[in-house]
């Protein structure tokens, strides 16, 4: 019979987590907050326990709240934001009718069905992190289940039928942990993007484009360049970025698949979280957090994983070279333009502090390692063919061009040119194999199978000419010799 003062263990865990949580088991909070990388001031350390204590109570299906993260975001990217002068708002607007105008001249795809807007840093962050926490989610769980199974073959023998009972709430709470701090990246991020594909994927749903004020008056700091020259420059490139993914429908199923398939190929090393939960001091949780930060709790990448990168690298690399070329020929009008294009292949090429904290976290950099040697394949494909035949690799997959059409674009030019003097390709070892097939398929059979029926028929004429030749009594004579 069940001992009615049996403790639930359980319950005697959730309480346990309480008094850590309250700093009654000698832990204060902002240690908590230091482990976890987040910043210790009084209104995170508040936000981040009412989302500790949320985790506990979750629901058993161990998803993670993503909320955590949009609210974490908009709480950062609110700070400081000051409204956008009408003035500034208006220059703006008037950049993205006058983008639109020049890019009629260079590209053939055509123009956005919904209008450009000017986003505030909270609404970029509120719009782009359903995005984000799809990326980050296998990473999530991975973390997450490796934090329950190191806590419970670390917990003492008399702990363990208490964590084994727990363990859906130690999920919750890794979740939740790192649900902030993806938060805490997503809303850094948002001060240094200045528009909708600046990080080279597309973020907003329905390829909206859009530009953050705020960060592109920014970004235009010290450059010696007219505020209105950068704002036409980068409403350009947002246009050019935001078409193409419109053009090319099947093009953003098939980068945020690629994303998201790699993020589930990732393994968390359960050795060196072992290492840090042995001798992790509550009083000194540096050594967690930089490894939560740094990425070195993700091994090194598998083959498997540095094949997917390699294509994943080579598909973002063409899409900014051809949105450097569009966007090159279509400012041309701009005096400053090539110090602009500087700019932003430098940026990024390096990437700002947030992008750097996101690829440790998710293990992955959304950087176009190939970018200038794209961007010399399209600019080779534009000269040799113009803008039509160019944009047309973006209609199906299979015409997009590869890695090694980057690496020779002489012969991707050529194949373009030869296509379009209407001449059929040299067929190739597949093709010659496939027509083979095919016309040994097509030949007609004998009834048992065994051979082509035009030539057993054949056969069976000439036997019966021949009996019949042969019969003494044929009334058919051999023709005289």
């Amino acid at each position: 019979m069940p001992d009615d003062d049996a403790t639930n263990p359980e319950d005697e865990f959730r309480d346990m987590l309480r008094q850590f949580l309250s700093g009654q088991a000698g832990v204060d909070p902002s240690q908590l907050a230091g482990a976890a990388g987040l910043p210790s001031d009084p209104a995170a350390l508040q936000a981040m326990m009412a989302q500790l204590q949320n985790a506990m109570r979750g629901g058993p299906d161990g998803g993670i709240n993503w909320s955590v993260s949009a609210d974490r975001a908009r709480q950062i990217a609110s700070d400081g934001a000051e409204p956008t002068p009408d003035a500034e708002r208006a220059q703006l607007e008037q950049a993205f009718h006058v983008a639109a105008l020049w890019l009629a001249d260079t590209t053939s795809i055509g123009d956005m069905t919904r209008p450009p807007v000017l986003m505030s840093r909270a609404e970029w962050s509120r719009q782009t992190m359903p995005v984000w926490s799809q990326l980050a989610e296998p990473v999530a769980v991975s973390i997450s289940d490796a934090l329950t199974n190191v806590m419970r073959e670390q917990a003492p023998e008399e702990m363990r039928s208490m964590v084994e009972g727990a363990s859906q709430m130690l999920r919750n709470i890794g979740g939740a942990l790192f649900a902030m701090q993806l938060g805490q990246v997503v809303g850094q991020l948002s001060k240094e993007v200045v528009s909708g594909g600046d990080v080279g994927i597309p973020l907003l749903e329905d390829n909206t484009a859009a530009l953050i004020p705020q960060n592109v008056s920014a970004f235009g700091e010290g450059l010696d360049i007219p505020a209105d020259q950068v704002q036409l420059y980068l409403a350009v490139r947002e246009l050019a970025h935001a078409r193409l993914f419109r053009h090319a429908r099947w093009l953003r199923l098939r980068l945020i698949s690629s994303i998201t398939e790699f993020a589930r190929g990732i393994r968390i090393d359960t050795e060196r979280l072992e290492t840090l939960a042995e001798s992790f001091d509550p009083s000194n949780p540096e050594e967690l957090r930089q490894a939560m930060v740094d990425g070195s709790l993700i091994p090194p990448k598998s083959e498997a994983q540095l094949a997917s990168l390699a294509s994943l690298e080579t598909m973002l690399a063409l899409i900014e070279g051809w949105v450097d070329v569009v966007t090159a020929q279509s400012t041309t009008r701009l005096p400053k333009a090539d110090s602009i294009a500087e700019m932003v292949r430098r940026r990024r090429a390096t990437g700002g502090p947030a992008e750097s904290a996101l690829s440790s976290l998710v293990g992955l950099e959304l950087r176009p390692r190939r970018l200038r040697e794209a961007a010399a394949m399209w600019k080779a494909v534009t000269d040799a063919v113009g803008p039509e035949q160019r944009d047309g690799l973006w209609s199906h997959p299979d015409l997009v061009p590869t890695g090694d059409d980057i690496d020779d674009p002489a012969s991707l030019v050529d194949r373009l040119q030869r296509a379009a003097r209407g001449e059929l390709p040299e067929p190739d070892e597949f093709d010659t194999a496939l027509e083979d097939l095919l016309n040994a398929d097509a030949m007609p059979r004998s009834e048992d199978g065994s051979g082509d029926a035009g030539s057993d028929h054949a056969d069976d004429v000439g036997d019966d000419d021949r009996s019949d030749d042969t019969d003494p009594g044929s009334d058919r004579h051999p023709p005289a010799v």
